[in-house]
């Protein structure tokens, strides 16, 4: 089962990495779990975007018409995915300065897993006003920066001390990805590519 994994990663982690570990699963099976949680987010931003509307304070919600909620969703699903694989390159170019010699399927185990929680949040997004959503937000980074931290030494195969600096170092290569994804967003929006707004 594709999903079999996401139960164990938040009952207990620890545990799971193991059993994530010593399965090795295949690369078509690391694809299929990162191409279904990341349609979470997706269309769930697109359906509070296009019908329910945005409530940043006080005053209506902001919507945006259908067909931009589309291409946001499309973009936004593709963002994600391209990321993830970003971050497995980035976990297996990085492994051999602290002596480990992942392949990139276990690369991208980690990287899947580890964005699970940031994915699946996306789910709030059907209540989209912002202050929960960010909260929301907040809380699956933390426990998603956890998992890493928990994950590296086990699927890394190496001690926990030098686990701590590599998972660190992900951590930052992680947000040096996500700024250059909200940069490149920004771009497009200032090149035409932004959404139509509607009241």
């Amino acid at each position: 089962m594709i999903l079999n994994h996401i139960w164990g990663l938040y009952a207990h982690p620890k545990e799971e990495w193991h059993v994530i570990e010593k399965r090795h699963e295949s690369l078509s099976y690391s694809l299929m779990h990162i191409l279904t949680i990341a349609l979470i987010p997706a269309i769930c931003s697109y359906y509070a975007a296009a019908y329910i509307g945005w409530t940043i304070g006080v005053g209506d919600p902001i919507k945006i018409s259908v067909a931009s909620a589309q291409i946001m969703a499309i973009g936004m699903y593709l963002g994600l995915v391209f990321g993830v694989f970003a971050l497995a390159y980035l976990i297996q170019w990085m492994a051999k300065t602290f002596d480990s010699k992942p392949d990139f399927v276990q690369a991208l185990e980690l990287a899947a897993y580890t964005a699970t929680p940031l994915l699946m949040v996306g789910i709030t997004a059907l209540f989209p006003v912002l202050w929960f959503v960010a909260l929301a937000g907040i809380a699956a980074v933390a426990y998603s920066i956890y998992l890493l931290y928990s994950g590296v030494p086990i699927m890394m195969n190496i001690p926990e001390e030098k686990g701590f600096i590599y998972s660190s170092s992900v951590v930052t290569c992680g947000l040096v990805l996500l700024v250059s994804l909200m940069a490149f967003t920004a771009m497009m929006w200032t090149m035409g590519f932004g959404p139509e707004f509607v009241s």
